[in-house]
């Protein structure tokens, strides 16, 4: 009951109705109210010819444009504006209705309505229709006495208890009501006003709650006719919806009108009603389920863990979501704190490694200072003989001593190998890109995940143990990247790798395996996700033969180096060892994979591919080499302006197969001691190669040559090197062996063995000296007939 007191209650006073009037519009108003809320409309400004004009003074009132006086209405029509005075202000009543003012002073009370002024103008507080009145004024609106009963029963069953009516002052609870008398009394003035003898002996008492149901069940006053106050309402109009009286049948407009009993049509229209009202109440009560399907939600967001919903994991509260997502960012915090103990040890590692090398320097320099000290204090003392004939006989030896020891000084010996900074640059920009792009899945639906990347195989290459890969988006996505992320395997099957994250579609991947196969994929991401992966492309790194017909111009010829695409969109990766690339190309797309050799072949068809995969080109690398070697003829000649050795290495490095390179000696001046070999990224190159343990080397003066690594001199072989000499390195990788050469014979026996890991070729030399590297050369006739031997 509670609920229904709002539609008890009028628009504009917000109290209960009394003596509700039925507007045309089917809403109801105080009768007072509606005496207030007339506004006066000027002859001048009829609605008639306001709506000729089409000027309407409130946009808000633009309604259906009905009729005035149409004998559909009873007289009262509705138009598009209703006119008033433009400078009228609105105000608003409780309920929050527009309701503009009165027009005129308050009117008298309802009972004795004043005449309404011609062309007033009613506007309904809830529609904003507006409603012209006829002469009759309020009269000519109907009362809802149907209204008025419901209000009457309403309030009295809100009524907290029955008083007596007859108590003078703080009425008593009543015992007793008489049906006859219509009156509620309390036990004491029931005995006094009420005796049970006389006349009243024969009214009937009943108690107050029956009292109260036989008021309500009482018979009401029967409505008459607003157009006909005499007469009650017999018949219904179908034609106007409206109950008629009989005069309005005989000569009022209703006479033409299809007219019904007032009986059948008023339960007609209550059944109508009552099915209307159970589809209202299923709706209703949908209403309430869903309002407990809303309170279930909110306690299921609010309350704690409970075991008993574990049968449901999608119903997760508030308190396990955040457990959740306090789990997952410590374990990434636990995974960075264990990839930063790693990065520490080998930071670790570095001043283990540095603090060993300059001590074992300090240990080196202590011993040569001590027998250049010795030396120095044995000559003085010899320079004080005064026997010319005994002095002479061990001058020339001890100036030679001097000179050599003085040389030694001044091959580097008195520059520090290792420098204090560490090289060491931590790359976190991939891992801050993923800590950005960290987010919520269901957050990120509005924008779709990318499709996969294709590769573009025509733009895919490689070149000696590098590989170059292109991919694109697919040609009708429309989905935006923000970049792409390449993988790789090692070579060997195993797992794949980052080898970049970004926005370019070209990479060239160096530092690979020779002779290895690999496979290669491309995903793309943006702020929703990463797309599934492109279709595996197999690559095939140069390979290493032992055939004749590897006799290839030199230098290259330009085709070569087009094979590697220089495009200011490619970018190049220098990967750790276990990393390789390839020479010709695989789609695993389905059962019968795709060989891409035509892709090389049109780069130059002059050129036999078989050839051209089978040997690795490589140059010297300036970025790698000491500031004091000098470079010419692209990076194939290398010379020095320091007397000390300084070490160059090669720009490409081996760890499978057979290679050969070879050395020509275009200057010797002085005898130095050029050394040749192989060394690891690391290697010192400010000492002799051979120096130290990173490094595998022959060095040769004109007359023989010896074999050194790790300081240590082995097997001198007689047999030097001038001008115009040719040295040649043989590493042959599958039978971990190094061997050396000088004019195309084998210098010596098999120089180190058991060689294992990632080789650069390298070359050791002094300004004396002045070298030319050739690559891509077959295997000496020496080692194959060996070979074959074996």
């Amino acid at each position: 009951m509670e609920e229904m007191e709002e539609e008890l209650k009028c628009p504009v006073c917000g109290s209960f109705y009394r003596e509700p009037l039925i507007l045309p519009c089917s809403h109801s108003l105080c009768q007072a109210c509606a005496r207030n809320i007339l506004v006066q409309t000027p002859e001048a400004e009829s609605p008639q010819s306001r709506r000729a004009s089409g000027v309407s003074d409130y946009d808000y009132l633009d309604l259906d444009k009905m009729s005035l006086y149409s004998e559909a209405d009873s007289g009262y029509g509705s138009y598009g504006g209703f006119a008033s005075a433009p400078t009228t202000p609105c105000q608003k009543s409780p309920n929050g209705v527009r309701v503009f003012p009165p027009a005129a002073p308050p009117p008298p009370p309802p009972a004795a309505l004043a005449p309404v002024p011609r062309n007033a103008c009613l506007t309904c507080p809830q529609c904003h229709r507006s409603l012209i009145l006829d002469e009759r004024g309020l009269r000519g609106f109907p009362k809802n006495r149907v209204l008025e009963g419901v209000i009457d029963r309403y309030q009295q069953s809100k009524a907290a208890a029955l008083r007596c009516q007859l108590c003078e002052k703080a009425p008593k609870e009543a015992t007793a009501m008489c049906e006859q008398c219509d009156v509620f009394y309390c036990e004491p003035c029931r005995l006094r006003c009420h005796p049970p003898r006389g006349p009243l002996a024969k009214h009937r008492l009943v108690p107050p709650a029956q009292g109260r149901v036989s008021r309500r069940l009482s018979p009401r006053k029967i409505s008459t006719c607003t157009d006909h106050e005499l007469e009650n309402h017999s018949m219904y109009c179908a034609q106007c919806k409206m109950p008629v009286c009989y005069q309005c049948l005989e000569e009022g407009k209703h006479s033409s009108h299809e007219v019904k009993a007032l009986g059948a049509m008023w339960k007609l229209h209550k059944s109508q009603l009552s099915q209307a009202l159970n589809g209202l109440s299923d709706r209703a009560k949908e209403a309430k389920e869903f309002l407990v399907q809303l309170r279930n939600m909110v306690q299921q967001i609010q309350v704690p863990y409970q075991p008993a919903r574990e049968t449901n994991p999608q119903q997760e509260n508030s308190v396990e979501f955040e457990a959740c997502l306090v789990a997952q960012c410590d374990a990434l915090i636990d995974a960075l704190n264990r990839r930063k103990a790693q990065l520490l040890s080998r930071v670790n590692k570095e001043h283990e490694h540095k603090l060993k090398v300059v001590r074992d320097q300090i240990s080196h320099c202590t011993v040569k200072l001590r027998q250049t000290t010795g030396l120095m204090e044995y000559c003085l003392e010899v320079i004080k003989e005064n026997d010319p004939s005994g002095f002479l006989q061990i001058s020339d030896a001890l100036i030679r001593r001097v000179h050599l020891t003085e040389d030694q000084w001044g091959k580097g010996t008195l520059t520090p190998r290792m420098t204090t900074d560490f090289d060491l640059n931590l790359d976190s920009a991939p891992l801050l890109q993923s800590i950005h792009q960290l987010d919520f899945v269901q957050m990120k639906a509005s924008s779709p995940v990318p499709a996969p990347p294709i590769l573009q195989l025509e733009e895919c290459c490689t070149h000696n143990n590098s590989a170059t890969l292109s991919w694109k988006q697919p040609p009708l996505s429309t989905v935006q990247v923000e970049g792409y992320i390449l993988e790789l395997d090692d070579g060997n099957g195993g797992q794949f790798r980052e080898v970049y994250v970004g926005k370019e579609t070209m990479c060239t991947v160096d530092g690979l395996h020779f002779n290895s196969m690999y496979s290669a994929r491309v995903k793309a991401f943006n702020k929703t996700g990463v797309s599934q992966y492109s279709k595996t492309l197999v690559l095939q790194t140069s390979e290493d033969t032992e055939s004749e017909e590897q006799t290839l111009p030199f230098p290259v010829p330009l085709e070569r180096f087009q094979l590697r695409r220089m495009s200011p969109f490619s970018s190049t990766l220098n990967l750790q060892p276990s990393f390789s690339g390839r020479s010709y190309f695989e789609l695993r797309s389905s059962s019968h994979p795709l060989s891409l050799h035509s892709s090389l072949q049109s780069l130059n068809s002059a050129v036999d591919i078989k050839k051209l995969v089978a040997v690795a080109w490589f140059s010297f690398d300036p970025g790698s080499a000491h500031s004091d070697i000098l470079f010419s003829n692209d990076n194939l000649t290398v010379t020095c302006n320091s007397y000390d050795d300084r070490v160059v290495l090669g720009k490409t490095g081996f760890s499978k197969g057979l290679h050969y390179w070879e050395l020509s000696i275009d200057r010797y001046d002085n005898h130095p001691d050029p050394a040749f070999g192989v060394a690891r990224v690391d290697v010192l190159k400010d000492v002799m190669l051979g120096k130290d343990d990173k490094a595998w080397a022959m060095y040769v003066d004109n007359n023989r040559s010896w074999f050194m690594h790790n300081n240590s001199h082995t097997n001198r072989t007689e047999g030097g090197i001038t001008k115009g000499a040719t040295v040649g390195v043989l590493l042959d990788l599958t039978r971990r062996t190094l061997t050396f050469s000088i004019n195309e014979d084998q210098q010596g026996p098999v120089a180190f063995e058991n060689m294992e890991g990632l080789f650069f070729p390298a070359v050791s030399l002094n300004r004396n000296v002045q070298v030319t590297l050739h690559t891509g050369l077959p295997v000496p006739e020496f080692y194959t007939s060996r070979a074959s031997m074996q």
